[in-house]
């Protein structure tokens, strides 16, 4: 057994900046016809559903020939790719697959074509390691695994990954390990749905989320290690060891995903929700929900416009975005309730001129998933806005769920926005994100790619489970909506502030990571952390990572913050209340219960 962190380990996480990589060119090439415009004058002919999914969505059998060839070929291409354009999505239909390893890179997603993860097996395994860079874990990002059965060919599988990366609907017949080889720096992490019978090891990864599953056990803890609604489940502990446990998950819903039918067919399912949730909700067979044909979705291509994508919105189909990126001079506008839109293979909307790429309206039911949003050079307001600003319809009957949809602001080229997502709708289900101002990269620097917030909460009755923001110029998040809830929170605040005087907020020292809007009366998180590295000027102080009505509504458990080796310090843990960070240890100070 390796020497297991403890949580006073010095796992300090560092980031240099990386070339941005080349394009990918296409591994096989599927027939696609791009949507043609209407001539001037005329209407626009109706747009078809349906139709096939493009060049870089790869599709395997049992009987696929060289599979092992073909996923290597991609991973040769997306490895070290971090700001690359290539995009590909890997699906398997159902069956067996024996003696695959599936080296997965950036913006690639793997996923099996059953109802159930045990309808797609594949004995070998799905793996992601650090060995890209040096061992170093903290830049693995965007990339997922979704809806398979693995038997690991060594009995355990190795899932070391940083944010964006997703580990949903999988069975692990066998152990799972969430650290590279070499137990180098790790700091990740989510997983959903998913079964492991054996132990997962996260070794050196500093915080972890795991939702509505079930495991065999679970070996340590750095940091912040946070459980709802998982069989097997260590007992709440925190900080010491550090797990913050809930029995269940008040609500939610699991992410939309593709399949096929009997007679081979592509078709969306769509889980239904759950409240009070604990266990995989496929553990009796096929999930409950309902499912959609392909014929319901517009099959979208990179390179179509933002018109033909809102006509065929407002012509009532859904989308399912294609691998690759897609420019859009005006907003993506999602106005009927129950609309779907899901990405493949981190599918990439880049706003430009400065709209907002994706709105919704004060509807139903909307499922957002999948896909990624990269801020463009001139400034947006908003890139992701969940309902009209003043919106008021309950929808907890049927809430909008934003599921593996990130944000990023720089890094792959000059990028800015003021406020990155912006959360108006009641009811909406924030389930795993990250929202990121770039520290590394190119296009970044503290006025380059500004942006001064992160995630604005003003819609009441919102819940975020996984919710990953960092680095913004002033707050990374803010919430003003009543009766919010948190389970899980990673935080950096932005590294590259050049001075105190940059960072001042009045008379505070610094942004809080996460503030509660002063006429808040009831809130309440689970398991938040904020974390320092100012390594421009090592002398910054930070008030507080957390700011909040000191009222008993407004309640908070098990929070911490980090000063990464000495680079800045913080003064309290939430408002006035918990030690001061100090030194150069890297070690946490701690808040178990607020007020």
């Amino acid at each position: 057994m390796p020497r297991t962190p403890s949580s006073g380990t010095p796992a300090v996480r560092r980031r240099t900046v990386l070339a941005a990589g080349a394009a990918a060119p296409a591994l096989a090439a599927l027939p696609s016809a791009p949507a043609s415009a209407a001539p001037k004058g005329r209407s626009p002919r109706a747009l078809p559903g349906g139709g096939d999914l493009g060049p870089n969505v790869l599709v395997f059998d049992p009987s696929t020939p060289d599979i092992q060839a073909r996923l290597d070929e991609v991973f040769r291409r997306q490895e070290s790719a971090q700001f690359g354009t290539g995009r590909y999505a890997l699906l398997f239909r159902p069956g067996t697959y024996h003696g695959l390893n599936a080296q997965l890179g950036f913006y690639t997603s793997i996923m099996g074509l059953g109802l159930s993860p045990d309808d797609t097996t594949i004995n070998g395994d799905v793996t992601v390691d650090a060995g890209w860079f040096g061992g170093n874990a903290t830049q693995n990002f965007w990339r997922s695994a979704e809806n398979l059965a693995l038997v690991p060919a060594g009995g355990t599988n190795r899932w070391a990954v940083a944010q964006a990366a997703p580990f949903r609907r999988m069975h692990i017949r066998g152990g799972l390990n969430l650290a590279p080889s070499g137990y180098g720096w790790a700091s990740g992490g989510y997983i959903a749905d998913s079964r492991v019978e054996g132990e997962i090891g996260p070794y050196s990864q500093q915080q972890w989320y795991t939702r509505d599953s079930a495991i065999g056990g679970w070996v340590n803890g750095v940091w912040n290690m946070v459980f709802s609604g998982v069989e097997g489940a260590p007992a709440q502990s925190f900080p010491n060891p550090p797990y913050t446990t809930l029995d269940t998950t008040p609500v939610s819903r699991e992410k939309p995903f593709l399949y096929v039918d009997g007679g081979g067919a592509f078709r969306v399912f769509l889980p239904a929700k759950r409240t009070g949730a604990r266990g995989v909700s496929w553990g009796n067979g096929t999930p409950r929900g309902t499912s959609l044909p392909l014929t319901r979705f517009y099959v979208a291509k990179p390179g179509v416009s933002a018109a033909t994508l809102d006509q065929a919105l407002a012509q009532g189909l859904n989308l399912l975005l294609t691998p690759g990126i897609y420019h859009l001079d005006r907003p993506l506008r999602v106005t009927r309730a129950d609309t779907v839109v899901l990405g493949l293979g981190y599918a990439t909307l880049i706003p430009d001129n400065g709209v907002t790429a994706l709105t919704v309206a004060d509807v139903d039911g909307v499922r957002l998933a999948g896909f990624l949003v990269d801020a463009g050079p001139v400034n947006s307001t908003t890139l992701l806005e969940i309902g009209p600003r003043g919106a008021s319809r309950d929808h907890s009957a049927n809430p909008t769920t934003v599921q593996d949809v990130f944000v990023r602001i720089g890094g792959a080229g000059p990028g800015r926005a003021t406020t990155a997502m912006v959360v108006n709708n009641r009811h909406t289900i924030v389930d795993h994100t990250w929202v990121w101002r770039a520290d590394h990269g190119e296009g970044v620097g503290w006025e380059t790619n500004r942006a001064d917030y992160g995630v604005v909460v003003n819609g009441h009755d919102v819940l975020a489970t996984g919710l990953f923001v960092e680095h913004f110029n002033k707050y990374d998040v803010q919430w003003f909506g009543q009766r919010g809830r948190t389970i899980f929170f990673q935080n950096e605040k932005a590294y590259d502030a050049p001075d105190q005087a940059a960072i001042q907020n009045g008379a505070l020292k610094g942004y809080a990571a996460y503030r509660v809007g002063d006429a808040v009366t009831s809130h309440e998180g689970w398991g938040l952390g904020s974390y320092c590295y100012y390594n421009v000027d090592p002398t910054i102080v930070q008030h507080h990572g957390f700011a909040a009505p000191n009222r008993p509504g407004v309640k908070f458990h098990d929070l911490l913050v980090v000063s990464l080796g000495g680079n800045g310090q913080y003064e309290a843990v939430i408002n006035d209340t918990g030690a001061p960070t100090s030194g150069t240890s890297t070690v946490p100070s701690t808040v178990v219960s607020y007020p």
